[in-house]
C-alpha cells in the first residue's frame, strides 16, 4: 500500500505519544533501535520526524491481537 505524502493527517513525535499513551522517548528510542521498530516515519529535518496516520493504523492493525484467533 502507498501512503499518500501530503494529503491525511501527521502527528509529531510528542503528538503520537500522547495518541498511543507512551512516553515520546519511547518513540524515539525505537526509531533508533536496530532494526527500528514501531510506525513507519518521515524525517523531516535532524529534529522533526511526522508520523502518518495512515502507516500509524497499520502498524496497530499488524500489533493486533484477537484472543479469539487464539483458541483453536
Amino acid at each position: 500500500m502507498e501512503t499518500q505524502l501530503v494529503d491525511g493527517r501527521w502527528y509529531s513525535t510528542a503528538e503520537l505519544a500522547v495518541l498511543l499513551g507512551i512516553d515520546p522517548s519511547s518513540l524515539r528510542r525505537w526509531r533508533t533501535a536496530r532494526p527500528p521498530y514501531g510506525p513507519a516515519f518521515v524525517r523531516v529535518s535532524a529534529r522533526v520526524v511526522k508520523y502518518a496516520a495512515e502507516d500509524i493504523e497499520m502498524w496497530l492493525r499488524a500489533k493486533r491481537t484477537d484472543p479469539a484467533e487464539l483458541v483453536a
